[in-house]
């Protein structure tokens, strides 16, 4: 009887290990991240290496658990006066500090490792990304809503990544990739910000452009969401390198965009909370979509 009582122990606390050891790695937000990239590597590589894919894949994650799990460390006090963070590992006391930052550090040298496998410029945007995004973004929020462009930057190198990680180079292609994702940045996580205002104010973080739910804000996720469209069809135009776009691709990814346009009008028309999510939704469904399209129409083309 006691044995058993014990194996239920252990099993009730890892799985318990198990579940913070997700949190603190963000796992849905960190495989949306090895989607990306893998996308970018299909869109870039003359011939699929399941090699590289596999090694982009772990060290994707990596990456991005480690960027998680140094912001949850440096958020800690912070995280713990909002509702939507303060169940979190460490604020919560589940984990300790020196816990996570093991986490983190490992997954840095085990995830710039394994870029560098694949080879050295893909490790090197993988540790700026890291970089920027604890180093630079992390201290920000709390100072300034410019902190959201900083942001988007390493939020915008995945899907370039994945390019860099097929050809071992930077041109136009990963280029045009990486402004694609760097103005979704801005509409999905302003539409998100929107939602939890009230909540992020509470850690003290300014996350909306003018600090607050208005119409200057609305005004601002419509413009990058038209930058956003005109990006992700560009390369129809034939003039981003080897990156093409089908006219039946580009008109597939315009109506998606569209859509994803009407709700942030529409944001700007209701300015509330239901409508933001429903931006925010739109936005994953986008870029979700869209990457798809893109790696399908290379292979129709081919």
């Amino acid at each position: 009887m006691k044995s058993a009582l014990e194996t239920a122990e252990k099993s009730f606390s890892l799985a318990l290990f198990f579940e913070d050891f997700k949190q603190i790695t963000k796992v849905r937000l960190s495989l949306s991240v090895v989607f990306s990239s893998v996308a970018g590597y299909l869109l870039g590589a003359p011939n699929v290496d399941a090699v590289v894919v596999v090694l982009l894949t772990i060290g994707g994650y990596f990456m991005v658990g480690a960027s998680n799990a140094f912001n949850q460390v440096i958020e800690k006090d912070l995280d713990a006066l909002m509702d939507r963070t303060k169940n979190r590992p460490v604020p919560a006391g589940r984990m300790s500090v020196s816990a996570a930052l093991f986490i983190a550090i490992s997954f840095t040298i085990l995830g710039l490792t394994t870029l560098y496998i694949i080879n050295p410029k893909t490790a090197m945007f993988g540790a700026v990304s890291i970089f920027l995004y604890t180093s630079i973004y992390t201290p920000l929020k709390t100072k300034t809503p410019l902190s959201v462009f900083v942001g988007a930057i390493p939020g915008a190198i995945p899907f370039m990544l994945g390019w860099v990680a097929a050809t071992n180079d930077f041109g136009i292609e990963p280029g045009t990739l990486f402004m694609i994702q760097f103005f979704w940045q801005f509409p999905h996580f302003w539409a998100l910000a929107w939602m939890l205002d009230e909540d992020y104010k509470k850690g003290g973080f300014i996350m909306l452009p003018t600090g607050k739910k208005d119409k200057a804000t609305a005004l601002q996720i419509i413009m990058y969401t038209i930058w956003l469209i005109v990006a992700s069809v560009f390369p129809v135009l034939g003039l981003t390198g080897s990156l093409h776009l089908s006219i039946v691709a580009a008109i597939v990814i315009a109506g998606l965009g569209f859509y994803m346009l009407y709700w942030a009008i529409k944001l700007y028309r209701k300015m509330d909370n239901k409508t933001a999510r429903s931006l925010m939704l739109a936005s994953v469904l986008y870029i979700t979509l869209i990457q798809i399209v893109y790696v399908v129409d290379k292979f129709i083309q081919a």
